[in-house]
């Protein structure tokens, strides 16, 4: 099992720095690069950009709580939420092979 995290492409966790404009201060955010790839994902679904979807989460997340304490760590969380809602919304492909099937 652990030959399944170690033996990742060591550019998923290498660290990127972007810059954004986030209420109209320019701001650094360094992810990894998995992490970069995806809020891209995310994104996408949504019709945005990157960065407007990093913008609004923040907006977001300014609204419920009045402040941001490690807004890096809180991109990551969001990253890893999606992914386990995603995973939680995939239909095995048994259960559509059998749906469609006639024989």
């Amino acid at each position: 099992m652990c030959e399944l995290y170690v033996k990742a492409d060591p550019i998923l966790y290498e660290s990127r720095s972007r810059s954004l404009r986030i209420r109209g201060v320019v701001t650094t955010l360094r992810l990894e690069n998995q992490f970069w790839d995806i809020l891209q994902e995310i994104a996408e679904v949504d019709d945005m950009t990157t960065n407007q979807l990093i913008t609004k989460l923040y907006d977001e997340v300014m609204e419920l709580r009045g402040e941001v304490v490690n807004f890096a760590s809180f991109l990551r969380v969001s990253c890893t939420r999606y992914l386990a809602q995603r995973e939680a919304r995939v239909v095995p492909l048994a259960v559509v092979g059998r749906s469609t099937a006639q024989g």
